[in-house]
């Protein structure tokens, strides 16, 4: 396996300015980094930083306190977890979430949001614990093309390369 990340958590001025919560430094001291649940994992599971319930249709955005230094010619790709996405439909509001090399840089520490909807059909409610599983990150190595000539610097999260 190569190694080519670490998983660090955003500064506490920066949690406590992107979630809005009044409890922010008791949240932010709770954080814990995505880790693999076994050897064999393929993904590094994210933890609910607070309490979650979402009825059928309902949407979160979560600031997850989690920023990730990845080397250059790696991303990481967002997915929800598998059971949940099984029993409820959780899915991610962006299909796949993507983490370039350049975002841990960007004026917002590279903070990780994902933003999850309830799509169940069936009316269940999806109910998250804190420090529990609900989303997983995968690292997958890319390539360019020979004629690439990109040079853009990111400095944001979601549209911010105006592309």
């Amino acid at each position: 396996m190569k190694r080519i990340a670490v998983f660090r958590k955003v500064s506490p001025e920066r949690f406590a300015n992107d979630c809005g919560l009044s409890n922010a430094q008791e949240v932010y001291d709770s954080i814990i980094l995505p880790k693999r649940a076994t050897a064999g994992s393929a993904g590094y599971d994210f933890f609910a930083p607070i309490d979650i319930s979402l009825k059928a249709g309902e949407s979160v955005k979560i600031p997850t306190g989690i920023r990730v230094c990845i080397e250059e010619g790696w991303v990481m790709s967002l997915y929800p977890r598998s059971g949940l996405g099984f029993k409820y439909r959780l899915q991610l509001d962006n299909t796949v979430g993507i983490i370039d090399s350049d975002y841990y840089n960007s004026e917002n520490e590279g903070h990780i949001f994902i933003k999850i909807t309830n799509d169940s059909h069936e009316n269940k409610t999806v109910t998250i614990p804190a420090g529990t599983g609900f989303a997983q990150g995968i690292f997958t190595e890319y390539g360019i093309t020979y004629d690439d000539s990109a040079e853009g610097v990111r400095n944001g999260g979601m549209g911010s390369t105006n592309v």
